[in-house]
């Protein structure tokens, strides 16, 4: 078997990929148009409100709980474009942007090394350079990144039932959060410990929480720091609103894990689908080696072998897309 042609091969065939994944992706699976369709409501919401409309008295809380909601959301927007550094501190990780920048010139100068021993080419060496300095740390930090998100919002629940008891009892909210940020599971408890040192350096309680969803980008995060904002702005019963926001949670963690289960077969179907050419490819090399072994050794079955492997990838993208479900 020639080792280089099948590298030459699979890089090819990785390029290609993520050119698709990066251009073309984003439209078939709709993420770009509901993206534009967002802006354009959000645009005309916008317009549509007159500059000295005036508000009757019996919708004077709810006019103050949808301003307080538009100023969040356009807090969220000018902060959806996120650092280095933020992206470092949703993975839990303890780096500096010098730090990752080192990790990636390390990565790059391994990967390149390996390719360049096991195919000899210059030019090949160079993709294994982008791979490695920006492929493979992307990739590791977005890992960490999800983990994260996962056990925060196992956690999350159990947090809001502390503040929940505790305002019952009559403890002030700081007081709780206080109590979730050092007896909290990781990394809960390291998420309140920052609301708290937000408060010793001057913000409110409402500015630090409104932080939160920044450093943990998910509904949950941005769920609680709603309520928070909305009761310290316009009041009401904190107790009854964090009963329904952990209701509400627990609510979609039962309907995350019945989605799931649900969709089990499916994600167990096209791991089969998607794993059987491979497969078998595998055994009729271990039969009959010559007879398949024109796919690497000849330009048509290399440039057959780069397609084949293409639409596979396609195929394979589209499947996560379908059974992939957002709670």
């Amino acid at each position: 078997m020639d080792i280089r042609s099948l590298l030459i091969v699979a890089l090819t065939v990785f390029t290609v990929a993520g050119l698709f994944y990066v251009l073309v992706f984003p439209y078939l699976s709709g993420d770009a148009q509901a993206e534009k369709r967002r802006s354009q409501v959000a645009s005309k919401a916008s317009l549509r409100r007159a500059p000295g409309e005036r508000v009757v008295d019996s919708a004077a809380r709810r006019k103050q709980v949808a301003d307080s909601l538009k100023e969040i959301e356009q807090r969220n927007a000018e902060k959806a474009k996120i650092s280095l550094e933020t992206r470092i501190a949703q993975a839990g990780l303890d780096l500096t942007r010098a730090s990752y920048f080192i990790i990636c010139g390390v990565c790059a100068v391994v990967v390149t090394g390996l390719i360049y021993l096991m195919s000899g080419s210059p030019l090949m060496a160079l993709a294994g350079l982008a791979i490695g300095g920006f492929g493979l740390p992307n990739f590791w930090l977005n890992f960490m990144t999800n983990r994260r998100m996962k056990k925060f919002t196992l956690g999350f629940p159990n947090a809001i039932d502390v503040i929940i008891r505790g305002v019952k009892a009559g403890l002030p909210l700081n007081d709780c959060i206080r109590i979730i940020a050092s007896e909290a599971s990781e990394p809960v408890r390291s998420e309140f410990r920052q609301v708290v040192e937000s408060q010793t350096l001057g913000l409110s309680i409402s500015e630090a929480i409104e932080r939160m969803p920044l450093r943990i980008p998910t509904a949950e995060a941005n769920f609680f720091a709603i309520v928070i904002t909305i009761q310290q702005k316009s009041g009401g019963n904190l107790a009854e609103a964090l009963t329904n926001l952990s209701r509400v949670l627990r609510e979609r963690k039962k309907m995350r894990d019945k989605v799931k289960a649900i969709s089990s077969e499916a994600k167990a179907s096209a791991m089969i689908i998607g794993s059987l050419p491979i497969v078998v490819a595998l055994l009729v090399y271990l039969t009959s080696p010559h007879y398949i072994e024109l796919l690497w050794t000849t330009d048509t079955g290399r440039i057959t072998l780069a397609a084949c492997g293409l639409m596979m990838l396609i195929g394979s993208l589209i499947m996560k897309k379908m059974i992939a479900f957002d709670i």
